[in-house]
Parts: C-alpha cells; structure tokens; sequence
C-alpha cells in the first residue's frame, strides 16, 4: 500500500489566530504544516525541515520577514509568500526584490492563501528546463543564449538583444514579478541611462511578437505598480 506524502508548508507567523486559522485550512486541503511564533529560528527551520512553501510574516519578534526572505533565497528557491498588515508601495516592492514570490495583506481570506499556495506550487513544478546551461525550454519556448535566439513551437522569432535578455530572465522564474528597473539591469549590459518606461516599450514588442506567432498567447503579464512576470 502506498504512502501520500503531503507537501509541507512552513509558517512564520507570531499572531497565533492567524496561524491557526491559516493551519486549519491548508490541512484541509492536504497539506502537512509547521508553524513558527518567531523570526529567530526561521532559517534555520528551512534548512532542516525542507519544506514545500513558506508562509512568511513582515512583522516578526526575533528576526523580520524581510531579513529571513534574503537569508533563505541564499541557499533555497523554495516558494515564499509574504503576509503583512504593512500596505506602503516601498514595502511591497522590497520583499518582492529580496526574492519573494507573492505577497499577501491583512486582512485576508484563508481560502485565498490556500488557492495562492495550490497556484504558486503549480507554477513552480511547470516545465522549466535547463539543458547544458545553454538552452532554456518553458513550454514550447526555447531559447538558445549563445545565438540569441528564440523559438515558439519550433518557429524561430526574431528578437532583439534587449528582448531576449528580457524574455530569458522572466522566462528563467515563471511566476515571479520583476520590477522595472530589475529588468533594465538585467536588459542592458553597459551603464547607458535609460528611463523605466523604456521597459515597457520592450514588454509591448515582445508581447506582440508573441501574439502574432501561431500558439503565442498571453505569456508576459503586468502587475499593477510593480512590474512583469512570465505565467
């Protein structure tokens, strides 16, 4: 007879209502669950647990969520999602900079971070595939950094240096947001200055090459204030 296992959440938060509510859900749904009251041993935890997901409060005794999310992504790319009462714009941008992957604001619906669990971890299995360090395949995209180019399906598109570089670093984390001027940094190589409006330009370029292309689709979405991701 086989044994299910069921992936393990790891939750870091220090109001115990909200911990619980939060266990009492995801257990519903499946999965196992550990829960944490403070920053202090958060890293740590990760390192020995190993777990699936990581439910990660801005607010913490002992160590801030922030400073545990930069710590983790170190050594793990395990799925971080913060939780926070903190609404500021800065704060937003900074947890998803360290590395997060969603961010979540009090108050909220438990139903909503068990869907957003079941949607991140579906992301995070989906077909990226690194081959030789040289090719990137994610879905029925491949690109081939050492001649520039990108396929659809087979079909090459022809894109530009700045459009590839752009489409290979969202392409290379689906799921994740990256802000603006994170993707000018990765888009051009020299020190030139250039506006972070110019991004867009780039976004819509490639968002109409794809459409354009037989099977392109939707594949590059904004996110309102923050920036672009790949899903």
């Amino acid at each position: 007879m086989s044994t299910i296992v069921k992936k393990q959440i790891l939750i870091v938060e220090d109001e115990p209502k909200i911990a619980q509510l939060m266990v009492d859900y995801l257990q519903l749904e499946g999965f196992a669950t550990t829960v944490l009251d403070s920053g202090a041993g958060a890293v740590a935890t990760v390192q020995t647990l190993n777990p699936n997901f990581v439910i990660l409060d801005v607010m913490l005794p002992g160590k801030d969520g922030l400073t545990i999310c930069k710590e983790v992504r170190a050594f793990s790319d395990v799925p971080i999602m913060m939780v926070t009462a903190k609404v500021d714009e800065i704060d937003r941008l900074l947890g998803l900079e360290l590395g997060a992957d969603d961010y979540l604001c009090k108050p909220f619906s438990p139903r909503e971070v068990v869907a957003r669990v079941r949607s991140i971890l579906r992301r995070v299995q989906q077909p990226t595939v690194l081959q030789n360090g040289k090719l990137l395949n994610y879905r029925e995209i491949q690109l081939d950094s050492d001649r520039f180019l990108c396929t659809l399906a087979g079909a090459a598109l022809e894109l530009t240096p700045v459009e590839f570089r752009l489409l290979h670093a969202m392409v290379a984390q689906p799921g994740r947001v990256f802000p603006r001027d994170k993707l000018m940094d990765l888009a051009y190589t020299d020190t030139r200055v250039v506006s972070d409006r110019t991004v867009d330009s780039h976004i819509r370029n490639l968002r109409k090459k794809f459409n354009e292309a037989e099977g392109g689709g939707d594949l590059i979405h904004s996110v309102y204030g923050m920036g672009y991701k790949v899903e």
